[in-house]
């Protein structure tokens, strides 16, 4: 089944605020015909300057957390209503970074996806095994537990609005990347264990991203397996003569 490419860059915590506007820019003129779907993962200071920038443009303006809960007494969060009010429309969210850095639980991360997709927002979920997971054999077996904890309670209808983010946390900014063929693997794996999940449909139609270390020089390679969809790029994301080749494959 034909699926549209998703690419999207995560910023993570790069740029100042001239850089971001400049990258914004960059993006919007470079890929303004393309026939990919398009977002960027801006951090939070920045989104509401590069709002103004991707306003009516085909690249999506993605978040890169946000709170499980709605506006009140929490300081230093940032909520779903908020980020709709600047013209965010899609959040990251079980990124292994707020994982392991942070020390998200799977509990919360599902909390946040359920209030991210009953507030109008796409969610991008991220999940991946770390080397000593995939050393033991237990890639799949993570994978799994991980998919069905973040996506408890979230409905077939809903996962229209889900993208699913496979990330091996050993190959993430380690310039290390699974071959194609491991990765096309655990993509079928996935797409698998959705359709168990849910039903063929939900399966067949949701987008699989790769996003270990993908670049200009792999992405054609990883992008023609028949299971990845597209790409959460980080590093190469960060420039646009890295990220624009990546945007283009297919096009």
């Amino acid at each position: 089944m034909a699926r549209q490419y998703y690419i999207a860059g995560n910023w993570k915590m790069n740029k100042n605020k001239a850089e971001a506007l400049d990258l914004a820019k960059g993006l919007v003129e470079a890929l303004k015909d393309g026939k990919n779907k398009y977002m960027i993962g801006v951090p939070y200071v920045y989104l509401d300057a590069v709002a103004q920038v991707v306003k009516g443009s085909n690249i999506l303006l993605g978040a890169q957390d946000v709170a499980s809960t709605g506006n009140g007494a929490h300081t230093g969060e940032v909520s779903c209503a908020m980020l709709k009010d600047i013209g965010c429309g899609c959040v990251i969210l079980g990124h292994s970074e707020r994982r392991h850095e942070i020390g998200e639980s799977d509990e919360l991360i599902n909390k946040k996806v359920r209030k991210a997709l009953n507030s109008g927002l796409e969610v991008d979920l991220c999940i991946g095994e770390l080397l000593s997971e995939r050393e033991a054999g237990e890639a799949e077996q993570v994978c799994a537990f991980q998919l069905s904890a973040g996506l408890a309670g979230v409905t077939a209808e809903q996962m229209k609005n889900v993208t699913i983010a496979y990330e091996p946390v050993w190959a993430i900014g380690t310039g290390k990347t699974a071959t194609p063929e491991d990765a096309q693997a655990i993509h079928k794996f996935i797409r698998g264990y959705i359709a168990k999940l849910y039903n063929q449909e939900v399966a067949d139609n949701v987008i699989i991203q790769y996003g270990g270390s993908m670049n200009q020089g792999n992405c054609e390679q990883l992008l023609a397996q028949p299971d990845i969809d597209g790409g959460l790029i980080g590093g190469a994301s960060l420039k646009a003569e890295t990220f624009v080749p990546i945007c283009s494959v297919g096009c």
